[in-house]
């Protein structure tokens, strides 16, 4: 317990929590929305997301300091639906105004992309990271240099309340069924690393009879390994980069990492496509014990499987 005036001041003062959202050595907030709530709130901003008159009035009782009125519904037939932005408008301080345009080389209207908020309203945009995340020139930025620490406790509270007891009612889980691709995209990734590993191959045949010119300021072994990890890096990468691409919007592991709230696409393409090149101290596995990594592998053996090139994804084991 404080004993003192300067004590009980320099608590209110310096140490109270909502003081330290903003860190004073990059001017920048090292608080935000994480996890279930940031992948909450993205759905949540959907532009599909409606809410009809009962979840509502249960949403409702969760904003703080609600005053009260209830927002104009934004469909009114055949029955009165409200959107995710319009409930989620309600936690955000009146007063706060944020545009962040879209990315003019993917913008498409269809996307939702940017943000918009007027006067405490959410006009347009999915939110995620960018938005409410620990991110300079976010909600919570804006929010903190506008109207205090206090204003933007009270909006950690609102968003967290609002959004966390629709996600607990709406629900959101990955199953074993996020992770497969589709019979395309398999057999897309199958041709892929065999053309690599037809690459390999013929690169260390080059090897081996010595037709193979080092690199500039890199020895004949040195240039060897680069070209090689460089053919496998290629084969996970363009591997990933199409599963990516087709994977559909209502994939979960996706909107997780679109969210921000959890994994990359590094993630996804392991799971889902290869797991690739594994690398000790910056290089393939070397040989260890009489010229070979592991003993099921014949010696000198330079292949990429036996130099820890994994081709299969987690989920083909």
């Amino acid at each position: 317990v404080p004993q003192s005036e300067e004590t009980r001041a320099e608590l209110s003062q310096v140490a109270w929590v909502p003081r330290q959202i903003i860190s004073p050595q990059a001017n920048k907030p090292v608080m935000g929305i994480v996890q279930d709530t940031l992948c909450g709130i993205r759905k949540f901003t959907l532009r599909d997301t409606f809410l009809d008159w009962n979840q509502v009035q249960n949403i409702l009782l969760w904003v703080p300091d609600w005053d009260g009125t209830i927002p104009i519904p934004a469909i009114l037939k055949p029955k009165p639906l409200w959107t995710g932005k319009q409930i989620l408008s309600m936690t955000i301080p009146r007063g706060i105004n944020i545009h962040r345009s879209p990315d003019p080389k993917s913008s498409n209207p269809v996307f939702d992309d940017g943000v918009l908020i007027e006067n405490g309203e959410l006009i347009f945009g999915i939110v995620e990271k960018k938005t409410v995340g620990a991110s300079q020139g976010g909600l919570v930025h804006v929010v903190f240099r506008e109207k205090g620490p206090e204003v933007t406790r009270q909006l950690f509270t609102g968003l967290q309340r609002v959004v966390n007891y629709w996600l607990f009612h709406n629900g959101f889980s990955i199953g074993i069924g996020d992770t497969i691709a589709d019979v395309k995209t398999m057999s897309f990734i199958t041709q892929t690393i065999a053309e690599r590993k037809t690459k390999v191959a013929e690169i260390i045949d080059d090897a081996t009879h010595d037709r193979l010119k080092p690199k500039p300021g890199m020895t004949i072994r040195e240039s060897f390994e680069s070209m090689v990890e460089r053919e496998l890096n290629l084969a996970r990468d363009q591997s990933g980069q199409y599963a990516q691409k087709h994977l559909k919007e209502d994939n979960n592991v996706k909107q997780m990492v679109v969210a921000g709230s959890k994994g990359s696409f590094i993630n996804i393409s392991q799971m889902s496509v290869c797991v690739g090149q594994q690398s000790v101290e910056g290089r393939r596995i070397p040989f260890g014990f009489r010229h070979r990594t592991l003993p099921h592998f014949t010696k000198d053996d330079f292949s990429p499987e036996s130099r820890g090139f994994v081709e299969n994804s987690y989920l083909r084991g």
